[in-house]
């Protein structure tokens, strides 16, 4: 067995493990590590295919930004697990299904003919151009569309993600930039006028 194949399969065995850790621990916050973990080993997966730039920016934005802003949403919404674990049992065997037509869809789409892998240019063909040239090709030629609507369905999730922590506690204290503004001094400053003390 040759050393890459070594490297792969111990890559493929993290992701592997990590990626059932994430759906399986009752913490969010280890859930969001583990994906971190993930992360990190389907980064060595690309590293191994020859492709620096897209291993390079799984770790930058999603590792570096992503993944960052998740830990604090989920510090920030004070999640009660014991209610989210509700019912898990019960719809065990629907989300099952769903899992089991999403793996089909998926290996429709590995294979099809518009998003196939016998489409994406293999290092020999890539030659002194470079992966990030072709990617940035492929990207705004063939997949304008999808790579447009992927860009939309992150923005709404970012502005989802803002709307759920921007909730008012009781408990809470916060500023109103509206009335900050309109202030005027007879609101917040009072002149007392008082007598002078006389020395004795």
């Amino acid at each position: 067995m040759a050393f890459e194949q070594i490297v792969f399969y111990a890559f493929s065995a993290i992701l592997v493990f990590s990626a059932g850790m994430v759906i399986t621990v009752r913490n969010p916050v280890h859930a969001a590590l583990f994906l971190v973990l993930c992360f990190f080993s389907t980064a060595g997966l690309w590293l191994l295919l020859r492709a620096e730039f897209l291993a390079i920016a799984l770790v930058l934005v999603y590792v570096g930004a992503v993944m960052v802003l998740f830990l604090f949403v989920v510090m920030m919404l004070d999640i009660n697990i014991a209610v989210v674990r509700e019912g898990f049992a019960r719809y065990l065997a629907v989300g099952g299904l769903v899992a089991i037509v999403l793996i089909a869809v998926m290996a429709m789409v590995v294979g099809g003919d518009y998003f196939g892998l016998e489409r994406t240019p293999v290092p020999e063909q890539i030659g002194e151009v470079g992966n990030t040239r072709v990617l940035g090709l492929q990207l705004y030629t063939n997949y304008v569309y999808p790579f447009e609507i992927a860009s939309v369905i992150l923005l709404v999730a970012i502005i989802a993600a803002i709307a759920l922590t921007l909730r008012r506690r009781p408990d809470s204290r916060y500023q109103e930039p509206g009335r900050q503004v309109v202030a005027r001094r007879g609101d917040r400053v009072r002149l007392v006028s008082m007598k002078s003390e006389e020395r004795r």
